[in-house]
């Protein structure tokens, strides 16, 4: 799959889902009017950048829904305009899962330079551990070299604490592993310590050697 197929196949996930949410006949008009400006691509560049600003506006226009906000940020970040970043990040650190994995496979190709860097504060950040899934996986596809410090200390810190939060803990794991970087070794050995962590950190360790 091409990706520009797997974002098409995205977006209708994500254009599915919203219009589940839809529970009245306003929303319902407002959606349909937002899926035609997202689906005009007739007229040259000049067209093209009227589109996108008209997008952009709906990322800072008062009381618009989230689900618009989250549409227009899709598809301005899928066409790599950054004017997206912020709504993208407050996706990424949203309470539902997956609203937090759309907003991290749009922003890994968005190519925006801040985005490591935000994606490691909320991975790190120990009041919003519940939600670290996302970031934690965002930093391990984007390599970055903010990438393997931050995954360090949420696991390390995630090893010494009282609730250790597998899910997370194991996501650091596996993205340690997959980055291969071997400042990693003492706290995936340690991980290993855990029946929970074993399994992954055992093959991680493998990919370090």
């Amino acid at each position: 799959m091409t990706g520009a197929e797997r974002a098409e196949e995205e977006f209708r996930a994500l254009v599915k889902r919203v219009r589940a949410e839809l529970g009245t006949s306003a929303e319902f008009s407002e959606f349909e009017r937002l899926l035609a400006l997202v689906r005009s691509r007739e007229g040259g560049p000049p067209a093209r950048r009227a589109r996108r600003d008209e997008l952009a506006g709906i990322l800072v226009a008062p009381e618009r829904p989230l689900w618009a906000r989250e549409i227009a940020a899709f598809v301005l970040g899928a066409e790599g305009d950054r004017r997206a970043f912020e709504t993208l990040i407050l996706l990424l650190n949203y309470r539902e899962p997956v609203r937090c994995a759309t907003a991290a496979f749009v922003l890994a190709r968005l190519g925006d330079p801040r985005t490591a860097r935000a994606a490691a504060a909320l991975a790190t950040n120990p009041l919003r551990t519940a939600y670290a899934l996302h970031p934690v996986r965002l930093l391990t596809e984007l390599r970055a070299p903010e990438s393997v410090p931050a995954l360090l200390a949420t696991l390390e810190r995630l090893l010494a604490a009282r609730d250790h939060c597998w899910p997370i803990a194991r996501a650091c794991v596996e993205g340690l592993g997959a980055l291969g970087d071997r400042r990693a070794e003492d706290a995936l050995v340690a991980a290993r310590a855990h029946d929970r962590l074993r399994a992954a950190a055992h093959e991680a360790l493998e990919r370090l050697m």
